[in-house]
């Protein structure tokens, strides 16, 4: 079969890439960055075997939310260059209103706010987001896929137009490596003034310049080492700005812009530098200045994220990052939630269900997001009329204000928190008979408890993602048992039969406890870490319902509608790309699947063996 396209290689195309990968398929990159930069070059080294200094701009910079760095973790890419918060605090002109203390993921974290007399008093936070340069993370990415097998970088390709049929996708590039390319299928990453998008007539609207922010990068000491700060109104330079903490005492600092297109100017820029490092310190410390620049924030959506054979992910598919909203860390979000159903779909076929589920899930959540960004703007940053009033007069409205900036930043709330896909097709028509409710809801994020392969091994749940399905037996006790009592014990016997039979790959595994689970709870996990599933106890038929809803039902033919090249399509066969200069060919045959994430659970369970746009934020 033919491999799967992805077209761009910011962050999500490498991300996505590297996830195939993962689940065993070829992937053919086409970047239209210089051909030796993405032909098996050393990851730090540009096409003119120099440091690629252009593009290792500190100005831009990730706000990763905990899950999503685990992710990349997980799939091998290195986060070393970014940093941990220790903490977050808001600050409103010198008095501070909030301040988050972050601690180790599998501890108790603490959030401090206001009490009734001026006190703080302490509730539950958050782990940690990762702040990173994107040019690591795109540096970590690239150092990923030189290690993996199946994938290929195709530097000085532009896609020039596509063409797409009953069986693949065909793509015609120009450049320096002008081909053309044959493909199952083609996935636009290529950011927002994405070619994929303008090819297959998908409109894209929305508002411009929603926000306008001024960016500097520089090293100096600040009263808060290792902590993010969010100054809103300071007596020197008024309006708001961010400080967020980079490794090697590092400094990514934005203020917020009034509207309109004023120039920012060198001089002004310094002197808000200047400002903003006397009111926190008291007088200008030595600092060095690394890098500036000024980014606009748009928001806009997709109308169409599938046609056919091709989708859109990322800054093509959707533009957001006002009030802190992260738009890279949701395009990674895209591809994670995209490359187990591709890979489904190149291994065993797929229905318009499984297929269409990306856009009703991942478009439902960056519309909830952009909705709720459009409802908080105008209280936050509203000026004039009862906008005005309402911030001065109304109790509390300041520091709901102060909550809301926050949550942006730190991935929680409506601006922040991951998605709860609760009207996602890849669920059974009704909830099945022994379906029972617990701490985690239907379609939300896995709390990432502690796990025991049936090959003994000890981990955590979510390190087990990005395979197959995942199905957890609640089990209290199960860890003062030698494996070989409760493998042959109990419900287990059942319930490995039971995985084994299920329609698509997945894994068995056992927890001692999962919140609001009593024992003998069975989880069904979706490979992006939601949840499919709570059952009582083990019910095969119930089980294999709940795992062929996950896979979109029945396998049928995906819809394949008129693009914007010419129409038709030529089949090629395999991989091959006909090169424009040379006239050779290229080929590279599928790869077989040897079904690691799944198959080797299952023998364990019954043998005992186991901007992109400049907007980002």
């Amino acid at each position: 079969m033919d491999p799967v396209i992805v077209v761009g290689a910011g962050p999500v195309g490498l991300t996505l890439a590297l996830a195939l990968t993962r689940h065993e398929v070829p992937v053919v990159v086409l970047d239209e960055g210089p051909a030796g930069r993405a032909e098996g070059a050393d990851p730090a080294v540009g096409a003119t075997g120099g440091a690629d200094l252009d593009d290792e701009r500190l100005a831009r910079t990730a706000v990763l939310r905990p899950d999503t760095a685990r992710m990349l973790e997980r799939l091998g890419c290195a986060t070393g260059d970014g940093a941990r918060w220790t903490g977050w605090r808001t600050v409103r002109r010198r008095a501070v209103a909030a301040q988050l203390t972050f601690r180790e993921r599998e501890g108790v974290e603490h959030v401090k706010q206001p009490g009734r007399f001026g006190d703080f008093e302490e509730q539950p936070g958050e782990p940690s987001p990762l702040h990173l340069p994107q040019y690591a993370l795109t540096r970590g990415l690239r150092a990923a896929l030189a290690r993996a097998p199946g994938v290929r970088i195709v530097g000085g390709s532009r896609l020039d137009t596509l063409e797409q049929d009953a069986t693949g996708v065909t793509a015609h590039t120009r450049g320096a490596n002008g081909a053309t390319w044959r493909g199952s299928y083609l996935v636009g990453c290529d950011g927002a003034r994405s070619v994929v998008r303008k090819l297959l007539g998908v409109r894209f609207p929305g508002r411009t310049a929603v926000e306008r922010y001024a960016v500097a990068a520089l090293r100096a000491e600040l009263p808060w080492p290792g902590e993010a700060v969010l100054h809103r109104a300071p007596p020197h330079g008024g309006g708001e700005v961010t400080a967020r903490p980079l490794p090697d005492g590092v400094w990514r600092l934005d203020w917020l812009l009034p509207p309109g297109r004023d120039l920012v100017t060198p001089d002004l820029l310094v002197a808000r530098v200047r400002d903003s490092l006397y009111t926190w310190c008291g007088e200008v410390p030595p600092y060095e200045l690394l890098d500036t620049g000024v980014h606009a924030v748009h928001h806009r959506l997709a109308r169409r994220w599938r046609t056919g054979r091709a989708f859109l992910a990322g800054d093509a598919a959707h533009l957001l990052g006002a009030l802190g909203t992260q738009g890279l860390d949701e395009g990674l979000r895209d591809a994670d939630n995209l490359a187990w159903k591709l890979g489904l779909a190149w291994h065993q076929g797929a229905s318009d269900a499984l297929l269409d589920s990306y856009q009703a899930e991942r478009r439902g959540a960056i519309g909830a997001r952009l909705r709720a960004a459009d409802r908080a703007l105008p209280p936050v940053r509203g000026v004039g009329g009862w906008s005005a009033v309402r911030r001065t007069v109304v109790p509390g409205a300041a520091r709901g204000h102060d909550g809301l900036l926050g949550d942006g930043h730190l991935g929680r709330g409506p601006l922040g928190a991951p998605y709860v896909y609760t009207r996602t097709p890849l669920a059974p028509a009704a909830p099945p008979a022994s379906a029972v409710p617990v701490g985690t809801a239907v379609g939300a994020p896995v709390v990432d408890v502690p796990v025991t392969a049936p090959d003994g091994s000890d981990t955590r749940l979510r390190d087990r993602l990005g395979g197959g399905l995942l199905v957890v037996l609640v089990a209290p006790g199960t860890s003062v048992w030698e494996r070989r009592h409760w493998l042959g014990a109990g419900l287990m016997p059942r319930l490995a039969a039971a995985v084994c039979a299920l329609p698509m790959p997945a894994e068995l595994l056992v927890t001692e406890g999962y919140p609001g689970a009593a024992a003998h709870t069975v989880l069904l996990v979706r490979p992006d870490g939601h949840l499919a599933a709570a059952l009582a106890g083990v019910r095969p038929a119930e089980l294999y319902a709940c795992a062929d809803a996950v896979r979109g039902g029945a396998v049928g033919t995906p819809d394949v509608r008129e693009t914007g090249a010419a129409g038709g399509g030529t089949e090629i066969a395999g991989m091959t790309a006909t090169t424009g200069t040379a006239g050779g060919t290229v080929s590279q045959g599928p790869a077989k699947r040897s079904g690691r994430a799944g198959r080797a659970g299952l023998a364990g369970a019954t043998d005992g063996a186991a901007s992109e746009a400049t907007a980002n934020r």
